[in-house]
């Protein structure tokens, strides 16, 4: 085995082995799934029904107001202070009061409406309470131009407008339509995790080369291998640890997430029990809740086709190449100084690229075809993490081709510069570094 083999065998196994190592590559995807899973768990767990009582004495909301599977509503005729008693000494969960207004114009009627609750209301069910007020008045305001409120509410429950997205394709067999709210989601994750990837495992790089320059562990080594050598050798068996920590959360990642869809959600949002809630109730009564299951049923078949199998090899190869690229950088500021202390200086200026691609994020979320998000998805300081941003959003294979390309020699370029401070800077000793006297170690033949 090549002495650079050899560094990199001693790098990987020192660092797999640790129990860190261990812990964060099972607790890491149990994280991540627990981020998807336990927010939708928690909100089927708790799906408690609330009772909402009405004091309607307009008339408008009364018996009108559609309860769904976790809001029901009921009317009481008393006055006001005896439904607030009830309210307190029962298990009602709130009181809306609809006060009748000055010749019981809506306009004034909609500004006086009032919940009372023993508790604090959840934002979900104010605005769903005030949404069914909302339809109330307006058929109401509707009627009383003379237009039918019974057609009114036919046409409304008709009308429900979901546009699809598909690209422009010569073949018409090819069944493929675009997601922006899931592609945009991918994306941002995508960008955040290769923005945390780089910073974590250069940082590691700069920390090991900087305590083996202090622990004078690297003179030793140096007097068997070459600068170069030890360079690419630590650079490149971190990169194997964090490949192997990746691809092993992915795989845990993805067999928690498959087994969850397939035991718990499929089951819940089934075809079968969607058509046995509607036989069950002809009447449309449990309208909202069969919308909302066909909605999740909808979302699990965008979710699952979604293009998996370009997303994980292109995350894989832009956070090795991005990883590659600053890490050489990050073992030139590491072999630069005595101490982490003074690396503040260099990291800033060397990283302000990445910093600025996670800023630019955004933008290019909003614009993933725009000229600006192109330049950044070729340039190899920036590319990383926008390529990954559009990625989700189809970008044409000759731009992913271009700036594989170029990332490529991007980390070439980057690694002959850090070479030349690293066989100079790893064996100096004492001296605060400058940025004056790292170009002229750039200029050393």
């Amino acid at each position: 085995m090549s002495k650079t083999g050899l560094i990199i065998k001693r790098e990987y196994l020192t660092r797999v082995r640790k129990k860190s190592f261990i812990i964060m590559t099972f607790i890491g995807p149990l994280l991540m799934a627990s981020i998807g899973i336990l927010p939708m768990w928690l909100a089927s767990a708790n799906e408690s029904v609330r009772k909402i009582q009405v004091l309607d004495e307009t008339g408008i909301a009364e018996g009108q107001l559609s309860s769904n599977s976790t809001i029901v509503f009921s009317y009481v005729h008393s006055s006001l202070e005896e439904a607030k008693k009830n309210l307190e000494s029962g298990e009602t969960y709130a009181l809306v009061y609809i006060p009748s207004g000055q010749d019981d114009n809506l306009l004034v009627v909609q500004r006086n409406v009032k919940l009372y609750s023993k508790e604090q209301v959840s934002l979900n069910v104010k605005n769903y309470i005030e949404n069914q007020i909302e339809k109330q008045i307006e058929r109401s305001m509707l009627k009383s131009q003379g237009v039918d409120k019974e057609l009114v509410a036919s046409i409304e429950k008709q009308v429900n407008v979901n546009i699809k997205t598909i690209p422009l394709d010569e073949s018409p067999a090819k069944d493929a339509s675009y997601d922006p709210e899931l592609s945009t989601g991918i994306a941002a994750i995508s960008g955040l995790l290769i923005y945390f990837f780089i910073f974590l495992f250069g940082a590691q790089v700069m920390r090991g080369v900087i305590e083996e320059k202090t622990n004078r562990i690297v003179e030793v080594i140096i007097s068997s291998v070459k600068p170069f050598q030890l360079m690419m050798g630590k650079i490149v068996g971190i990169a194997l640890v964090g490949l192997t920590q990746f691809l092993l959360w992915v795989s845990l990642t993805a067999g928690i997430y498959t087994i969850f869809m397939n035991t718990v959600v499929k089951e819940k949002y089934s075809s079968d029990k969607i058509e046995m809630l509607m036989q069950s109730s002809p009447d449309g009564a449990a309208a909202d809740k069969i919308d909302e299951m066909i909605e999740s049923q909808q979302m699990i078949q965008r979710f699952e086709s979604i293009n998996w199998a370009l997303i994980i090899p292109a995350f894989i190869f832009y956070f090795l190449g991005g990883y590659l690229l600053y890490g050489s950088l990050f073992a030139a500021i590491g072999s630069a100084v005595d101490n982490e202390t003074d690396t503040q200086q260099f990291v800033l200026p060397i990283t302000v690229p990445l910093i600025f691609s996670f800023v630019m994020a955004q933008t290019v979320l909003n614009d993933p075809t725009g000229t600006l998000a192109k330049w950044m998805s070729i340039f190899p300081l920036t590319s990383p993490i926008v390529m990954m941003v559009r990625i989700p959003f189809q970008v044409a294979p000759w731009e992913l081709a271009l700036s594989m390309g170029m990332l490529v020699l991007g980390f070439i370029f980057t690694t002959w510069l850090a070479s030349k401070v690293y066989r100079t800077g790893i064996l100096m000793y004492g001296k605060r570094v400058t940025w004056k006297e790292i170009a002229k170690w750039l200029r050393y033949s």
